[in-house]
């Protein structure tokens, strides 16, 4: 069905006459059937797909010409090939039914669901989800899944990508479920017509081969026309294998997988592998506070207990403590130094409170080799606090860390035994124990309290100062509260909990603790000790974390369900906000942004770096609007809450502490839920894309030069300088190895110091594509050079003229051009070998170019990625391989060369070096953004000079002068 895309879903049903709830009777099927052929493939098309394209089938036949062998292996290992399924509503079944895909024609009513593969082209009935998410990177190019829907697209000649009530054959569903129609099946699909488009590279060979037909009766070929026909049918083959880099696929794939590989040493566990190239895109991250820009650890930060009191004047002690995480590792601080705890009685009773007014404990965890907390983070902070403090100086050396996790706060247990607790309460806003002393015979013991400072400090009356109890006074508690005020309101934004006790609480049998609303009267008379601060503390790492995402123009917006003065906070610290920022229309709660209108939403989405007190619905709204300024978003989640946000995401980053559903919807997971992990991850994806360019165009300079060399042997008229097999040698094996390597180039200096790359920016621009063609015809001039070298100026060659090496079909005893020239030198296998190991030689040197884009080798040598050295060594011994062991220069056709011969294969093939060199000078100075830069005029030279590789400017001049200099004789004396 033609434009089936702009027709409603009542016209396509009407057309293939079918109705959704039944699907196809058994009569339409078999008339579709005759009418459109199966949606599956014949045999021969398998064995393609094995080679996934139409280009390898020419390989396949260059092999078959070379070798005259033919496919049959390949044909066996398809035995046990299972065909793709497809769900389909049919008239003879009541419900939906799993069938193979070949067997599916146009109408057919057809089920999809995410992590299906499409079995045709459909067009979209109705959606059975939220939303319809599909990967369709295999046909559009499209790096992030696209959203689909069901409405009519009027424009008839509306591209793929804007289809977007169409499903395409052989595209992937990344998210929800739907019912469509299927509009077109086997070659009449969008990918079918894509592989009848690639069939031009078919008629190029054709071309070649009818250009040459008037040569087809030349002497040459023994006057029959059948073996010349056969003879340019191979150049034509020839230079179809020359065009194709038949490693890339090979070599994308490894790359990606290595850049994987690289993220889990990182703790960045990648779930999709085309997510990693779209890391590098990331404009926009959103994260979570909690435990991915904070530890998730609280830690007792500030405290301060009551110095002297005179009257209603009084002056305070502020303890700093250090240490962030639940590990008993810290000090105390006054005044910037070090103190002994157990010398402030406050100290001590403070110390009793956090240690007995409390349910929670240390736990350390052998296998993770981390401190945990067992119970709630708040108190298991304030027992972190009394390991830190050691208020009787308990001797701490010797212990393991399990008997460490609690060696302090067992010795308050030891000393005072918990009788019962009174639970904290949102009336009373505290919570309260009752213990009296282990050794005393007398059951009157001692309450020790906790909770908001407001509620807790209005039933003090006392307050402790040293070993004594003052009375608390109008002033002094309102100076207490201001203190209180700005640990809450300050630049850490604490959160903050009074201690106090009741020296005197009672007997407990007098207590009636099954009524709970009694407890606050047992909370009286109070003697306040001191106030302890206390915070999530952000990790150590995040701020430089988020200094490079400003360097690399990626905004990072913060996301929590925290209150929204914790989470500015938290911002100023880690510096999304620095500290003079007005945050009035750069942060919101959940609450403020549903009240905006949608402008104002859009406009706030584009200001905004913090929102609070978020709901899941918030983050799916904040990803919708952010796409729609073509941002690349990646957002983190780890509830099943998150996973809509974390599917709408174009990279969806799920906490390793998160759920599985989480998980199931994410690109990515973090193992150690650090934000400074998806940091690294993004780098990890912009220098994979990095490397991927470099690759790909050592790959296709190389068949760019492969294509000249044989135009040029064709155009020129000389004898076939390569032939299929060689080309299939080096295409297959000798550039795949240092194509692969390419994968291990080490990062640029300056790759997050430029802004996020365009989703659309293509791969190859006009630059590069110039580039590809530079190297390529240097490449191609050169492999035809060295074969014209053996045959017009080698002291070991026939010495014949440029005349006859480019008529050498015309070659014959009765010609008098060719007088005194023997015909058989054309069948020679020096050239051919000169040709090749140029081309080997070329590449390799080719791919030393390829160590950075636009950095010179002088800057960033070859072993800066010894992979690529090794990945040379082990192509140019393949080569001498099939140069040295029988009978494999027989099947190339191929001899050994002398030194005199390789010593011209060098000076042949260094000067790529050169040529890009000049290129990679002028991209740096003339061509890269940014290039402008501030330097006083009387540094350049100096700045020139700066960061070069002395040793290796040393190695190569000698060695290239001596290449250069070498005498021919004295070079064949020493091989000899």
């Amino acid at each position: 069905m033609d434009n089936a895309h702009t027709k409603t879903v009542e016209e396509v049903y009407s057309f293939f006459n079918v109705n959704e709830s039944t699907g196809l009777g058994l009569e339409q099927f078999k008339k579709q059937r005759e009418k459109y052929g199966p949606n599956g493939k014949s045999l021969w098309e398998l064995v393609v797909e094995q080679f996934e394209d139409l280009l390898v089938r020419i390989l396949l036949l260059a092999a078959c010409i070379s070798f005259e062998r033919n496919a049959e292996n390949a044909i066996e290992a398809l035995k046990e090939y299972e065909p793709e399924m497809g769900k389909v509503y049919r008239q003879d079944r009541k419900s939906v039914q799993r069938i193979k895909a070949r067997d599916i024609v146009p109408g057919d009513i057809v089920e999809i669901a995410v992590g299906d593969k499409v079995p045709a082209d459909i067009r979209i009935s109705s959606i059975k989800s939220t939303t319809l998410r599909v990967d369709q990177s295999i046909l559009t190019g499209e790096s992030v899944s696209v959203i689909k829907h069901t409405d009519p697209v009027p424009d008839p000649r509306a591209v793929n990508q804007d289809k977007k009530n169409m499903l395409f054959s052989g595209t992937n569903i990344s998210a929800g479920k739907a019912i469509g129609v299927v509009v077109a099946t086997g070659v009449n699909t969008e990918i079918g017509k894509i592989r009848d488009e690639m069939a031009v590279i078919s008629l190029i060979c054709i071309a070649v081969w009818m250009i040459n037909i008037g040569h087809f009766n030349d002497p040459v070929h023994g006057g029959s026309w059948i073996r010349g026909a056969v003879y340019y049918f191979k150049i034509a083959v020839a230079l179809a294998v020359a065009a194709i880099p038949e490693g890339l696929p090979a070599v994308i794939t490894t790359c990606l997988a290595l850049g994987t590989r690289r993220m889990a040493k990182k703790n960045a566990i990648v779930r999709s592998l085309p997510s990693v190239e779209t890391l590098g895109c990331t404009s926009v991250i959103c994260s979570d506070k909690t435990g991915t820009l904070t530890t998730n650890q609280m830690s007792v930060c500030r405290m301060f207990i009551m110095d002297k009191v005179e009257g209603d004047g009084c002056s305070l002690k502020e303890f700093t403590v250090t240490g962030s995480t639940y590990a008993p590792e810290g000090q105390v601080f006054h005044d910037g130094k070090q103190v002994q705890c157990s010398q402030y009685d406050a100290l001590v009773e403070l110390a009793s409170i956090c240690a007995l007014c409390n349910d929670s404990s240390l736990d350390f965890n052998e296998a993770k080799g981390v401190f945990e907390k067992v119970g709630e983070a708040t108190e298991t902070a304030l027992t972190c606090l009394v390991e830190k403090m050691n208020v009787f100086d308990t001797e701490l050396k010797g212990l393991t860390k399990i008997e460490r996790a609690n060696a302090c706060n067992s010795v308050f247990k030891q000393l005072m035994k918990k009788e019962f607790t009174l639970e904290f309460s949102r009336d009373r806003k505290s919570m309260s124990v009752y213990c009296t002393p282990n050794k005393a015979r007398a059951s009157i013991g001692k309450m020790f309290i906790k909770g908001a400072p407001e509620g807790v400090i209005d039933r003090c009356t006392h307050i402790r100062v040293g070993s004594s109890k003052v009375p608390l006074t109008a002033a002094i508690k309102e100076k207490v509260l201001s203190v209180i005020r700005e640990y809450g309101t300050g630049r850490d934004t604490l959160r903050c909990l009074a201690l106090a006790t009741r020296d005197n609480p009672g007997r407990k049998e007098a207590m009636a603790l099954e009524d709970c609303n009694r407890f606050v009267d047992y909370e009286t008379d109070l003697t306040f000790v001191g106030c302890v601060g206390m915070l999530d503390p952000p990790r150590a790492e995040v701020a430089a974390s988020i200094k490079l995402c400003s360097l690399a123009g990626i905004r990072v917006i913060m996301i929590t369900g925290d209150n929204k003065g914790t989470a500015v906070a938290i911002c100023r610290r880690v510096g999304i906000f620095s500290e003079d920022d007005d945050v009035s229309s750069m942060a919101y709660t959940g609450r403020e942004f549903d009240d905006l209108t949608p402008a104002q939403q859009r406009e706030a989405v584009v200001k905004a770096r913090c929102f609070a007190r978020v709901e899941p619905s918030h983050k799916s709204k904040i990803i919708e609007i952010l796409q729609s300024y073509d941002e690349i978003t990646a957002m983190t989640g780890d509830g099943v809450n998150d996973a809509p946000a974390l599917k709408k995401a174009e990279i969806g980053i799920a906490m390793g502490s998160g759920t599985a559903v989480a998980k199931s919807a994410s690109e990515m997971v973090l193992a150690d839920d650090n934000f400074s992990t998806i940091v690294a991850a993004v780098e990890e994806g912009r220098a994979i894309y990095n490397n991927m360019k470099q690759f790909i165009r050592y790959l296709i300079s190389s068949n760019v030069g492969e294509v000249v060399c044989i135009f040029l042997t064709a155009a020129l008229g000389f004898p076939e300088a390569l032939i299929p097999v060689q080309l299939l040698w080096v295409n297959l094996v000798t550039d795949g190895l240092p194509a692969t390597a390419l994968g291990f180039n080490p990062p640029d200096l300056d790759i997050m110091s430029k802004p996020p790359r365009n989703a659309r920016e293509p791969l190859i621009s006009g630059w590069l594509f110039f580039r590809y063609l530079a190297i390529g015809c240097y490449v191609g001039a050169g492999t035809v050079g060295a074969a014209a070298w053996w045959f017009v100026a080698a002291e070991d060659g026939p010495r014949i003229t440029f005349y006859q090496l480019s008529h050498f079909l015309q070659c014959g005893a009765d010609n008098p051009e060719f007088e005194g020239v023997s015909c058989e030198v054309f069948e020679s296998p020096y050239p051919m070998t000169m040709a090749l190991s140029v081309l080997v030689t070329i590449e390799m040197c080719n791919a030393l170019n390829s160590v950075s884009e636009n950095q010179s080798l002088m800057r960033m040598p070859p072993w800066e990625n010894v992979w690529l050295l090794g990945a040379i060594c082990l192509s140019m011994s393949l080569h001498f391989l099939i140069l040295h062991v029988e009978p494999l220069p027989m099947i190339f056709q191929i001899t050994p060369l002398n030194l005199t011969q390789w010593l011209m294969v060098l000076k042949i093939s260094l000067p790529v070096i050169l040529l890009d060199e000049l290129l990679k000078f002028s991209a740096r100075n003339y061509l890269e953004a940014g290039k402008e830069q501030e330097k006083p005029k009387g540094c350049r030279f100096a700045a020139c000079m700066e960061g070069i590789s002395w040793p290796f400017v040393a190695l190569s001049i000698p060695l290239v002068l001596w290449i250069y200099s070498s005498d021919t004789n004295m070079a064949d004396m020493f091989w000899s």
